[in-house]
């Protein structure tokens, strides 16, 4: 009987490991620790983890895999581990263990935008298209040869959210319908071309600021390549200011860069450095997302002031 082992952290993965678990029985699940969550801090187990044990699965959650679970997965011995944003590299001891290798499914087009934030970057640089690659675990950061490819469409309409959702139900149909070669070991890999490699980092802090002194297209990607986690932001009176959805006017203007212009009744205009950008949902400091026209209504003082000062 296969032995698999599914290693993964957050909601992304968990269509994954629940169709993989369904067709051929998952043995152990690796996940990260508990962390604090929330103003509270309340210590709450990773999506992965509390989806495995909904499952029956034995769960391991090591700070660190490479150094602390070489014992335990040794011992289990298993014949193929399937990572989805685990969120750790695996050392060479632990990617040589199984008989048929580490696999990873990716939320982007290799080897574009290896890295830990391929959704994030993807949208925010202004990518076209997206997709999911089935791939075989190598030392170095997702350089391995590919197994599997298939790609969509990036729409206006899109934001971090629902690509998130769309590329983990695509990863999932996609390893379902190559594991069978996997594990018969007849399955096509083709090595990257690595001088094409182009790394999404995680989002820092500074990722999250939102410059209007850009085209708008770039601040309209910027705001929802960062919607719903961690939010984009701009400073308001000195307070600030969550920005998660706008919308492209086409609009020409002159007007300073940052410049609240004018209110509608789907929100409120901002200058960029070419057009117009209408702001749609906003989440004031300290309070609940809302739509910007209910924003902006209640505080018609900012019209005129300057977003970022």
């Amino acid at each position: 009987m296969t032995k698999i082992i599914f290693m993964g952290t957050p909601d992304f993965s968990v269509p994954i490991l629940e169709a993989v678990h369904n067709e051929y029985n998952v043995d152990l699940v690796v996940s990260q620790p508990d962390r604090p969550v929330g103003r509270k801090r309340i210590l709450t187990a990773p999506p992965v983890a509390a989806a495995a044990k909904k499952l029956g699965i034995p769960v391991y959650q090591p700070e660190n895999v490479s150094k602390e679970g070489l014992e335990i997965i040794t011992q289990l011995n298993p014949d193929l581990i399937i990572t989805a944003a685990y969120g750790q590299l695996l050392s060479e001891k632990v990617l040589n263990i199984p008989r048929l290798g580490a696999i990873n499914v990716h939320a982007s087009l290799l080897p574009k935008h290896r890295g830990g934030a391929p959704i994030h970057r993807s949208i925010i640089e202004g990518d076209e298209k997206t997709g999911v690659s089935i791939m075989y675990m190598a030392k170095t950061l997702d350089s391995g040869d590919i197994i599997a490819q298939k790609e969509i469409p990036i729409l206006d309409e899109d934001s971090v959210g629902t690509m998130h959702d769309k590329l983990s139900y695509l990863g999932r149909d996609l390893l379902l319908e190559v594991l069978p070669s996997i594990l018969n070991d007849t399955n096509h890999r083709t090595p990257q071309n690595h001088e094409e490699a182009t790394f999404s980092p995680n989002i820092l802090k500074s990722d999250e600021y939102v410059d209007f002194n850009r085209k708008a297209r770039e601040v309209f990607n910027q705001i929802r390549g960062l919607n719903p986690f961690p939010g984009g932001y701009t400073l308001l009176d000195g307070k600030r200011l969550k920005l998660y959805a706008s919308k492209i006017t086409n609009e020409q203007t002159t007007e300073p860069a940052g410049k609240i212009i004018e209110i509608t009744v789907d929100g409120f205009m901002v200058a960029t450095k070419d057009e117009l950008l209408l702001i749609t949902e906003v989440q004031p400091a300290g309070k609940k997302r809302i739509q910007a026209v209910d924003f902006i209504n209640n505080n018609p003082s900012y019209v005129g002031l300057v977003l970022g000062e």
